[in-house]
């Protein structure tokens, strides 16, 4: 169960900043301990000690992004002006630099790279900067790729993302402060289908052209289970033939069609982006990261945009066309994985 936010505040900020020193202190203790963990794997497989420096750089971060936040409260009259616009553009600011910092470190320790085929530009529109709302469904696979989707978003399409996230979240204590002060929405396990579908009309119905809405429309990282789980549900509903839809694709979970439609419902002026990515797939827990992270982290990505007159409008075509998109992820995906490394 998620602390009140008083709690979270109190507690788990300052902990935060707490253990960011202890690591920083002992970080030569852990190199060792990481070190000697690992002599077991072949020398090119010896990831701890990657593992061990991304993760101080990334404590050290977000100790340094709850100091900002700390700063932006105070210069907004301590809370009081912090839906103002100008405050709305400076945490995005602060997104913006943690994302940047956080990608570069995963370059630098990781050796990672990413090659993104994007939509190319309509007309009138710059490479860099599309002139509609957009609200953007992803795939939902491996470490990170929400993480990654945001700071392109961010970086390379100066957008202002909003995103539906599990209550969870929060117990990362900068992500619970900044994302808590800008137009995002946290949902608690179990909540009801309707008041997530509330939440989405919510934060579409609001955005303009500079705003992004992005919606993982499988409801979670794929695996296996929850692959089949999927399948089942939509047999159990008597939903014959998406389920035969989904069995055919191997790389995906079925789309629940809810959230994305109520999106396009509430935002219809809005053009839909459609991603696919590929590379670190494998990697779901903390166990996968230890045995399998590559020496190497290759991500390949495809974006695709769907102009905002072009999408249907009945229902039942749309959940067609969705499941139509996901098909086409789904064969990018088998297309594109990269062939898994030998387990040491």
């Amino acid at each position: 169960m998620l602390p009140p936010r008083i709690v979270r505040r109190l507690v788990l900020a300052p902990l935060l900043v707490v253990l960011t020193v202890v690591a920083l202190v002992t970080l030569p203790i852990w190199l060792l301990v990481v070190t000697a963990a690992s002599l077991r794997l072949p020398p090119p497989q010896r990831r701890g000690t990657r593992l061990v420096w991304f993760a101080v750089a990334w404590l050290t971060l977000e100790s340094m992004a709850l100091a900002a936040c700390l700063g932006l409260w105070v210069a907004c009259g301590f809370g009081g002006r912090l839906h103002r616009d100008e405050h709305q553009e400076r945490h995005y600011a602060l997104i913006r630099w943690f994302l940047s910092r956080v990608y570069d470190a995963a370059v630098r320790i990781f050796q990672l790279s990413i090659e993104i085929d994007e939509p190319p530009p309509g007309p009138g529109e710059s490479s860099r900067r599309l002139t509609r709302p957009v609200i953007v469904l992803s795939r939902h696979a491996g470490p990170g790729d929400s993480v990654l989707l945001v700071h392109h978003l961010l970086t390379r399409y100066d957008r202002r993302p909003r995103i539906l996230m599990k209550a969870a979240m929060q117990f990362d204590p900068s992500l619970d402060v900044v994302v808590n002060r800008l137009p995002n929405a946290f949902v608690p396990n179990g909540a009801a289908e309707s008041g997530v579908l509330t939440e989405i009309r919510r934060l579409a119905s609001g955005m303009d052209a500079d705003d992004a809405l992005v919606i993982f429309p499988e409801g979670g990282n794929f695996t296996p289970k929850r692959r089949l789980r999927a399948i089942l549900r939509l047999e159990d509903k008597g939903l014959t033939e998406d389920a035969a839809r989904a069995r055919r694709m191997e790389n995906l979970m079925a789309p629940r069609p809810n959230g994305a439609l109520a999106a396009i419902d509430a935002c219809p002026e809005a053009d839909v982006i459609f991603v696919a990515h590929t590379g670190l797939d494998d990697l779901v827990t903390l166990g996968d990261i230890w045995r399998k992270l590559p020496m190497r982290a290759e991500i390949k990505a495809k974006w695709w945009r769907v102009r905002a007159a072009d999408v249907p409008r009945d229902r039942d075509d749309q959940i067609r066309w969705l499941f139509d998109q996901w098909e086409r992820i789904d064969a990018w995906v088998a297309e594109n994985r990269p062939t898994p490394a030998p387990t040491p």
